[in-house]
């Protein structure tokens, strides 16, 4: 088979690769052996107040060799990898994760997953739509998006720049249970944040379009033009008092709220029992006729595969149901640590979507507004304060007031807080004004009542 254009190996050369790395892990007495063959390239341009800022290619290999010994319960794991995909730079590193194996302690849970669990169908997700696009172009694009946002005002005088990006990547995940399959994948990126300077007061936002097709990406203009309208927006920022209301997460990070449930429901937070979720199977952890629901095999979706990264099958479920707790993240570690079975989740979460009712009747971002009345819109989070073993939160954030429905004047320098637990039970509605950021997707999310702490 012909090179795929781009890329330096076949899907043939990676098998061998691989074929070659079991191979010697068997002859040196591994029990177990699995491999990751992968490569990838991109273009990065930035472009900063009308000038080039940044121009990166890149391009890389790796393989990573991960020998087992022994059976369940006494196995010990070793793990090497290496950019050199030469026979004797194979060897040494197959030969360098036996040795870390050797001299690694027994653990009743590391292991190759249960054959039954791995993936036999590979449907073609069309994941695959390479940009070939020269820097020259690149640049030009990202230039047109800031100079848009420029133009809206001359208020808008300063950027954090513009950026268009471009990746291409391919791997072979095999293992010494007869599991061999891999695929390309591309992703695409437009970003631009613009500062608004008013009397001596800046304020910033930024707005962005990820694709796996270039085409899909928002138009450059377009979307500088909104990211400088979000910024014009928070001119006039202030502190609000001390209070107790409604909030709504608009759905860029409405999608973080999203990734807090993912990592308490995760098999490493559980086990560790580092999470308030632990225990939380069947039980109500979301406000009824809240779903979130998993599809691995979306076609073209941002994080979409048909096996996780340890050959285990992926499958569509619903993680959540009419608020009550259906599954968990696990990959085969944590599931035996658990107790329970691989869920097809090691390397992460599938397409994640949450909503409310049925999304066909969602209200839009207007009908949100309306539905907040009176209380935050939260646009923007600051800093990490989430504790997931007790599901405290306190996050600093700007926004919006709104009253009767209506935004008022943007907020700054706040704090919105409470606790997960009251926080996923207190969704009121979810909105069809959705984003997709990375494997997360969601609209905006209104919550009946958290602390403001503000002047």
């Amino acid at each position: 088979m012909s090179k795929t254009p781009g890329f330096s190996y076949t899907q043939e050369q990676l098998r061998a690769c691989a074929d070659n790395v079991l191979a010697q892990a068997k002859r040196l007495g591994a029990s177990g052996c699995e491999c990751d063959i992968s490569e990838a390239h991109g273009l990065s341009v930035t472009v900063r107040m009308g000038e080039v800022d940044t121009i990166e290619h890149t391009r890389d290999k790796g393989l990573g060799v991960t020998i087992y010994l022994g059976e369940r319960p006494r196995v010990r794991r070793g793990h090497a990898s290496t950019s050199d995909f030469s026979s004797g730079a194979i060897a040494r590193t197959v030969e360098a994760a036996l040795g870390i194996a050797q001299r690694t302690a027994e653990d009743d849970c590391a292991g190759l997953p249960e054959a039954e669990l791995l993936a036999r169908e590979f449907p073609d997700l069309d994941l695959y739509h390479p940009w070939r696009i020269e820097a020259a172009q690149a640049i030009e694009i990202a230039r047109r998006c800031e100079q848009a946002a420029f133009a809206l005002s001359r208020k808008l005088k300063k950027s954090e720049g513009a950026n268009l990006s471009t990746h291409d990547a391919q791997f072979l995940f095999a293992n010494s249970l007869g599991f061999a399959a891999g695929f390309p994948s591309s992703r695409h990126a437009l970003w631009c944040s613009v500062i608004a300077e008013h009397r001596g007061l800046m304020q910033r936002d930024d707005w962005m379009s990820t694709n796996r097709v270039p085409e899909r990406l928002a138009d450059a203009q377009a979307l500088g033009r909104y990211a400088g309208e979000r910024a014009l927006a928070r001119l006039g920022a202030r502190k609000i008092a001390t209070c107790q209301a409604p909030v709504l997460f608009e759905a860029p990070v409405a999608t973080q709220l999203l990734a807090h449930f993912v990592s308490a429901a995760s098999g490493g937070s559980l086990y560790r029992k580092a999470s308030f979720l632990v225990d939380g199977l069947g039980k109500p952890v979301f406000a009824p006729g809240v779903t979130i629901e998993e599809r691995p095999l979306e076609p073209q979706g941002l994080a979409s595969t048909p096996f996780d990264d340890e050959g285990v099958a992926t499958r569509g479920r619903k993680v959540v149901r009419d608020g009550v707790l259906e599954g968990y993240f696990l990959g085969c570690y944590s599931a035996r640590k658990l107790g329970l079975q691989s869920t097809g989740s090691a390397g992460g979460n599938h397409n994640l979507e949450i909503r409310k009712g049925d999304a066909r009747r969602a209200p839009d971002f207007v009908g949100m507004l309306k539905a907040l009345d009176r209380g935050l819109l939260v646009t923007e989070l600051l800093g990490h304060g989430v504790n997931l073993v007790t599901g405290d939160y306190s996050r600093g954030a700007a926004g919006y007031w709104v009253e009767g429905g209506s935004i008022q004047f943007p907020v700054e320098e706040i704090t919105i807080a409470g606790n997960l637990r009251d926080i996923f039970r207190g969704v009121v509605a979810i909105g069809g004004d959705t984003v997709v950021r990375g494997a997360r997707r969601s609209g905006s999310i209104l919550i009946d009542r958290m602390t403001i702490a503000g002047a």
